[in-house]
């Protein structure tokens, strides 16, 4: 799987200089995009957490950013060190023809977890100083207006999971599309919103749902309860799930961690 950025004219990151696991981004965005996107435009690499994506200074770490509402959302929901975030994106099948890449025309869009970070760090842009996270200065949240607002959380050497310590990255990429990591409801026609979640999942018993679903109308159940369906909404960053509510969730995500 290869995480497409979005533009950022702000940044100092060159779609051409980004290459994650060998791959020319800026090419493959300019024969996705007709060349709407090229090489040479800048690009928002956040969050950060492919070592090879980039030339890399001494004591560089993965990375996230956040700012403005989105990181209030994570503020007020308590968020902090040895937290987790799972990333997932709308993803859909290319290949190359010619060539060039393109996508498959019949092949669904869907949501999909891509990577993971958790985290060690978590500091303040203006409050940092000059001398502070030198390693991370090229990152677009240096650049800009990012508003005061704008937050970095910085990622373990290794994952913790269950109180152990685990031999897994503390942030990455999954290596490979597997079923296990896709979101969206398996169904032919489903919208890539409508998603098939593990029925630990379900707000029941009034546990505090996953952050912006607390409308149990978006939620269902199997028949046999072995899972339970989630429209998420439309546009959407920075879902909150608090697992000490959720223990059998706990054990999904130990098993898509480490298996």
């Amino acid at each position: 799987m290869c995480s497409l950025l979005i533009p950022d004219r702000s940044s100092e990151i060159a779609y051409s200089t980004i290459r994650p696991r060998g791959i020319d981004l800026g090419r493959v965005l300019g024969d996705l995009t007709g060349n709407v996107l090229q090489s040479s435009h800048q690009a928002h690499l956040d969050p950060d957490i492919e070592r090879d994506s980039l030339p890399r200074g001494k004591g560089w770490r993965p990375l996230f950013g956040q700012t403005g509402a989105a990181q209030g959302h994570l503020r007020n929901q308590n968020v902090g060190i040895g937290d987790l975030f799972l990333f997932f994106g709308l993803f859909r099948t290319v290949e190359q023809a010619s060539g060039t890449w393109r996508f498959v025309k019949e092949a669904r869009t869907q949501h999909v977890i891509w990577g993971w970070l958790q985290v060690a760090e978590i500091h303040k842009v203006d409050e940092l100083k000059r001398e502070d996270l030198n390693w991370a200065r090229y990152h677009p949240h240096f650049s800009g207006n990012r508003g005061s607002n704008n937050t970095f959380y910085v990622a373990t050497d290794r994952l913790r999971l269950d109180g152990r310590r685990r031999n897994v990255a503390g942030a990455g990429i999954f290596p490979r599309f597997e079923k296990r990591l896709v979101l969206t409801e398996p169904a032919n026609g489903a919208s890539c919103r409508q998603w098939r979640l593990p029925s630990a999942f379900y707000p029941d018993f009034g546990k505090p749902p996953l952050s912006y679903h607390g409308n149990l109308s978006r939620w269902s159940r199997s028949e046999d309860e072995s899972w339970c369906g989630l429209k998420s909404v439309s546009r959407g960053q920075e879902f909150v799930l608090n697992l000490g509510h959720y223990p059998g969730v706990a054990d999904w995500l130990q098993s898509l961690m480490i298996s």
